[in-house]
């Protein structure tokens, strides 16, 4: 018998950080493990992510060979499968690859039948456990431990959406009525004793000027003018114009 693979003590997880995207209705994110297979895997060996339902992966068997990797249409019955097949190499510690694996994220590599493994959407929220398994040429090699269950979120049915706008009762809106006609009546108590403030004051100064204007002054040492009689053929003008003598009329024209 083969001997049964090395035992990794590297647990998979989510990104503990925020991320956009980190969990949706159909994928989830992961770390990229890294630094962890170098001591057990070759240039030549493949890594595996093992995908299965929280409650099926302890019957989960690994695969003796490519050949008998469960594939991604498999899940409803199997409630497993394998995926994201990767060279060892892109997992060494000098590798510049991404720093998360997304599960679930090929939408349209699920039911052509193909021979490469697919990464297809998850069908259910869940939960999922995951772990990573090396494979060489002879089957598997080690084995990292399974995640904690991951829960998926869960998406909206179309059904539960209602499509007619919210409508408010009619206590809503008499109370919105009285509070806008409070408003519009306290806006114009304002408005009004702030203009009966200005028109106030703007009376006083006028009364003030006026009574000045009304006062005669009368100097001490000057006496006041006596009026003039107007010189004979002399008559007054509308007041403020002065006083002219009457023209005498034009001589009639000749005959």
């Amino acid at each position: 018998l083969p001997a049964p693979p090395a035992l990794l003590p590297y647990v998979p997880r989510v990104p503990p950080t925020a991320l956009p995207g980190k969990l949706t209705a159909t994928t989830f994110a992961l770390e990229r493990p890294c630094c962890i297979f170098d001591r057990h895997a070759n240039a030549s060996d493949t890594i595996w992510l093992a995908v299965a339902f929280a409650n099926a992966s302890a019957a989960f068997r690994n695969p003796p060979s490519r050949a008998d990797v469960p594939p991604y249409e498999q899940l409803p019955t199997a409630h497993s499968y394998m995926t994201l097949e990767t060279a060892a190499a892109a997992y060494a510690c000098s590798a510049s690859s991404p720093a998360i694996l997304r599960v679930g994220g090929d939408t349209v590599c699920g039911g052509q039948g193909g021979r490469d493994p697919c990464n297809g959407p998850l069908p259910s929220p869940g939960p999922y456990r995951v772990k990573f398994l090396v494979m060489g040429c002879h089957g598997p090699k080690a084995e990292t431990r399974w995640s904690d269950p991951i829960l998926l979120r869960r998406a909206g049915s179309p059904s539960t959406i209602d499509p007619a706008p919210v409508r408010h009762g009619s206590d809503v809106v008499v109370i919105a009525s009285i509070l806008a006609s409070l408003g519009a009546a306290l806006a114009a108590a304002v408005l009004c004793a702030t203009g009966a403030e200005a028109w106030g004051s703007l009376c006083h100064q006028d009364s003030g000027t006026g009574a000045f204007a009304r006062r005669s002054y009368r100097t001490h040492h000057i006496p006041p003018a006596l009026p003039q009689p107007l010189p004979p053929g002399c008559r007054c003008s509308p007041p403020g114009l002065g006083c002219f003598a009457p023209r005498p009329p034009g001589p009639c024209p000749a005959k």
